[in-house]
């Protein structure tokens, strides 16, 4: 981005980013894969023989965040430190081993007259990220991006303004350095809201919108938006502890996923504990919790039995806490804790630590989220995980795409036909 476009008007510089991202999406859909593998290895070794510029860069953010007195939460998703730049760099490299979509062609059968038909995997086009907090979230989109054969216009929140120019600096000058289009990743510039405004209307020039973010960001998004968005509102996970559970196990899935980092969405804000129960494992896990400085609050079943529980009120059920702050309640039934986590859950991420294998078939049938797992915590719901390489979010929508989204996801599709001359009759 020049200066002279910096310069301009948010109305007029997010029209000037669409339309030189159009442009881009047109020819980056038709490079061949080696070319976009290319550039992400020159991405991840400029980022990494210029980790010391992104520190100093995330320093400045990190200083003035601590100015603003951001919470301990905010501040974590905020830094990047020596191992989440290396972490960066490893999810640039993994997304240059994944198989590329584009181009593929599935789904063919004959038809009787002797056409083949089939269907064309094939990129999106321009597609806008709106997000808050994680630097990390400018390579990965990034990264999925091109490799899909999209165009990325990245819209960072204020409080990494500074990481986050660095990052898509660094790797749109290596793109563009290894052949790809100018124009493939482009970042807002600046911070002032018109500009979020005026792109959610450039819906001639844009396709997709994904907000990553609080409810509040992603709520603007949708009613705001002329384009088509994909979103999460919330990660409100649930982990339930079925009467038939081994109880080390659970107690170890129920730390990790609430204190090994508790400010992202796949983090669990809620635990359930089968009646039968409660009074003799709910005081290991309070005791366990609190020894990792977690608040946990209860309901009357669970305070009957550890009666220094915070008390819970029917809003922690619906709670996203990004925070050490688990809420606990106890269910009389299987059928039971299906219902409670559909009713109060976020449709995000859910599990249940069970031996028996029919209760484990019931939950991932029944419960309605994204992402469901058993006897595993919560915190592998992530597209590095799940072998993507890296995500562009996670989708509770039930459209398009659902859960992590990678490659695939950033794809669309067309059908194209094979003939031999023949004409309609």
């Amino acid at each position: 981005m020049t200066s002279d476009t910096q310069a301009l008007a948010p109305e007029k510089l997010v029209r000037a980013i669409a339309e030189k991202a159009r442009a881009a999406s047109r020819r980056l859909a038709c490079v061949e894969p080696k070319v976009k593998d290319t550039a992400l290895l020159a991405m991840a070794e400029a980022c990494e023989s210029r980790k010391a510029e992104l520190a100093r860069a995330n320093a400045l953010d990190l200083e003035a965040a601590k100015a603003a007195d951001l919470p301990a939460a905010m501040m974590d998703r905020l830094a990047l430190t020596d191992k989440r730049i290396k972490d960066m760099v490893e999810s640039l490299r993994k997304v240059v081993l994944l198989d590329d979509p584009v181009g593929e062609i599935w789904d063919a059968r004959v038809r009787p007259n002797g056409l083949t038909v089939a269907r064309m995997r094939v990129p999106i086009g321009v597609i806008a990220i709106i997000y808050e907090s994680r630097p990390n979230v400018t390579s990965d989109a990034a990264a999925l991006c091109v490799k899909s054969g999209n165009a990325v216009i990245l819209r960072g929140g204020k409080e990494a303004i500074h990481s986050n120019r660095m990052i898509a600096e660094i790797m749109a000058e290596a793109g563009q350095k290894t052949g790809l289009p100018e124009g493939s990743i482009q970042l807002i510039p600046t911070t002032d809201r018109a500009a979020v405004t005026a792109l959610l209307k450039l819906s001639e020039w844009v396709d997709l919108v994904i907000p990553r973010g609080g409810r509040s960001l992603i709520e603007t998004v949708v009613k705001e938006s002329t384009i088509p968005v994909i979103k999460h509102y919330d990660g409100n996970c649930y982990i339930y502890v079925d009467e038939r559970a081994d109880f080390d196990m659970a107690l170890n899935i129920i730390l990790n996923a609430k204190t090994q980092r508790p400010g992202v969405c796949n983090a669990m804000e809620t635990l359930l504990l089968h009646d039968s129960i409660v009074d003799t494992f709910l005081r290991r896990v309070v005791e366990a919790l609190r020894a990792k400085g977690v608040e946990v609050r209860g309901s009357a079943r669970c305070r009957a039995t550890v009666p220094d529980l915070v008390p819970a009120t029917e809003d922690d059920w619906r709670t996203e806490y990004l925070d050490l702050i688990l809420a606990v309640g106890a269910v009389g039934s299987l059928d039971e804790a299906i219902e409670f986590i559909n009713q109060y859950g976020s449709h995000h991420t859910d599990a249940i630590v069970t031996e028996d294998h029919s209760h484990a078939m019931a939950f991932l049938r029944a419960v309605d989220s994204s992402c469901v797992l058993v006897n595993a915590s919560t915190r592998f719901s992530d597209g590095g995980e799940f072998g993507m390489g890296c995500e562009i979010g996670i989708s509770t929508d039930k459209l398009h795409a659902r859960g992590p989204m990678g490659l695939r996801e950033l794809t669309t599709s067309k059908f194209v036909v094979f003939g031999a001359g023949q004409v309609r009759s």
